[in-house]
């Protein structure tokens, strides 16, 4: 039997089938834990397993809040508002203290006065920067004002997953609410006549641990299901109320491409796990993070590029050029988001977010939110924008509807569910049935060059990059060598090479992704390329001879040799390589 071609697996892609999975998912609310949530999960595991798939759900312990009830009350008056996933509960009467209003709520805002006891007022949705921030200075409770007229439920936790006895106090210790824009005006209004003006705030939140389900999909090929090398295809299944786009558009367009591939599985070089998670709305990604733990070494050994799938089909969501992935699959993505949607791949990378629980083990990822609303000056389109924003972006967030109960049925568009879906069965197939696996180093050492010449400059004779700039040259020249050498390699060399560029990728998604060491979780913050290295921008703010840049430089040293070790490992499994295959690393 010959392989199909790629224009036959995509045409196979059936818009009224995922259809008929949305009417099912807009029967169910999905918070994590809930019965309704499993129910609904079941029904995934029926069609995975019709497809041919091994299917286990497993339950697990995990640390999961649940907002019930927010309040404001101003001059006795109560004003709409919800409280948020791991809020502190208000005390009995609620929480009445005097309100500081700091704007945007960024490290400055909180650093110009004191807030300790105090309300503070802040400009966007809830999210988890500004809650860490609060808590550390000590503030009392949090009122956010949301862009527009609709509320957004939100995860103010920026503890990745389940708390461990070291992160815990991280988790937040205000009560959060988030009120209407124009409430939020009147409110600031008020602020400004009465500068001691006090409002009281009430919050009902359930936290604490439950029994989360897993579902894992398998679809192995090889002579041994236990040791065969996978694609990791995964999404969350758990929502805010009926959360049809929010992910039930996600997880139609992942049963639709594991249909698809599943029919045509002759063709495959690898094989396929499709994981269905919890904890994601409600518990900061903790069933990716419980995963994560619980199978490391299997997913050390096994798994090749994780492909997370977020919000598809949603109505009015045309602009996909805003999604993203690692350097080393850029070329993948913007090949899958070109030929479906013809718009051009921004090259974004990754955020914080998004299940990416894997990024410690060294597993590189492509693609998180799909498809998102056309840049537009009316804040009812931007719901998910203040939260995820970032880069150089055309989109501007999922659509108003956004983590509220309007997500519905009717927020979602046949055709962009299959547009979005298509460019998920393109990045799927290639990476289950290419020779060699579509991960170009090459392209990541030139986004590693670039960063380092941004740092150096910006350190300027402060600290040495030219170790590492060098390495990262080196690294360019030898990816390059073996994507020459895969273009007639044969299929014992390919073995070969996808063994070193899954090496590689062990050494540099770590120092590109995360802080930590490789089994630790590093917070729900925001990072920038090689976060390790960031903090080289402080130099140019610190007297030489201050402890501070002192300190900062033990600091450096340290994230510098992190990465200059992860560069060696990488420049040797391809050295390595390329002389298995009889090529002069030169």
């Amino acid at each position: 039997m010959s392989a199909p071609s790629m224009e036959a697996v995509i045409a196979a892609v059936d818009g009224p089938l995922m259809m008929q999975h949305m009417h099912l998912f807009d029967r169910y609310t999905k918070v994590a834990g809930t019965p309704t949530e499993l129910d609904s999960l079941r029904y995934c595991e029926e069609q995975m397993k019709s497809y041919g798939f091994a299917t286990e759900i497993i339950l697990h312990d995990a640390y999961i809040s649940i907002p019930l009830k927010g309040e404001v009350v101003l001059d006795g008056r109560v004003l709409r508002a919800i409280t948020h996933s791991f809020s502190r509960s208000s005390p009995a009467g609620g929480l009445t203290a005097e309100v500081i209003d700091l704007g945007a709520g960024t490290a400055a805002d909180f650093a110009r006065q004191a807030v300790v006891g105090k309300i503070v007022l802040i400009d966007g949705i809830a999210n988890p920067a500004a809650a860490l921030r609060a808590s550390q200075a000590g503030a009392a409770g949090q009122i956010h004002i949301s862009p527009h007229e609709h509320l957004h439920e939100m995860c103010v936790s920026s503890v990745w997953g389940s708390p461990t006895h070291e992160t815990v106090d991280r988790l937040p210790k205000t009560v959060i609410v988030q009120i209407p824009f124009d409430e939020g005006q009147e409110l600031r209004q008020r602020l400004k006549d009465d500068a001691s003006l006090e409002v009281t705030l009430h919050a009902d939140v359930d936290t604490g641990w439950r029994k989360t389900p897993i579902l894992v999909a398998d679809l192995m090929t090889g002579p041994d299901p236990h040791e065969q090398p996978y694609v990791f295809y995964t999404g969350h299944h758990d929502t805010w109320y009926y959360g049809v786009m929010d992910n039930g558009g996600a997880n139609a367009t992942m049963m639709e491409v594991s249909r698809i591939a599943a029919l045509n599985r002759d063709a495959w070089r690898r094989g396929l796990r499709v994981v269905f998670w919890s904890g994601h709305s409600q518990g900061r990604y903790s069933s990716s993070s419980w995963y994560s733990d619980a199978h490391w070494e299997d997913i050390d050994r096994r798994a090749l590029v994780h492909v997370n799938v977020d919000s598809t089909g949603g109505l009015g969501n045309t602009i996909v050029g805003d999604t993203s992935c690692a350097a080393e699959l850029r070329p993948l993505a913007a090949e899958a988001v070109m030929a479906y949607s013809g718009q051009t791949f921004n090259n974004r990378r990754q955020n914080r977010a998004g299940d990416q629980s894997f990024w410690g083990i060294g597993v590189p990822g492509i693609f998180q939110n799909m498809s998102e609303q056309p840049a537009s000056p009316d804040a009812e389109t931007n719901a998910s924008a203040s939260v995820f924003g970032g880069g150089n972006r055309v989109g501007h967030g999922t659509g108003w509807w956004w983590h509220n109960p309007a997500d519905t049925l009717d927020k979602i568009d046949e055709a962009i569910l299959v547009r979005d879906t298509k460019i998920y069965m393109h990045a799927v197939w290639r990476l289950l049935t290419d020779r060699i696996l579509p991960l170009d180093y090459a392209e990541h050492a030139r986004y590693l060059t670039a960063t380092l010449r941004e740092l150096q400059d910006a350190a300027g004779a402060r600290f040495d990059l030219s170790l590492l700039q060098s390495r990262a040259s080196r690294l360019e020249q030898l990816a390059t060598r073996l994507k020459a050498a895969s273009d007639t390699a044969s299929d014992e060399d390919a073995a070969t090479i996808n063994e070193a560029l899954k090496a590689v990728s062990r050494a540099l998604v770590p120092v590109d992704y995360t802080e930590k060491d490789r089994f630790t979780q590093d917070p729900a913050l925001a990072q920038q390329a090689y976060p390790g290295l960031q903090p080289i921008r402080q130099f140019a703010a610190l007297d030489p001879d201050s402890d501070a840049a002192r300190f900062l430089h033990v600091g450096m040293m340290r994230a510098h040799n992190r990465t200059a070790l992860a560069l060696a490992d990488a420049i040797k499994a391809i050295e390595t390589c390329l002389q298995n295959l009889g090529a002069t690393a030169q």
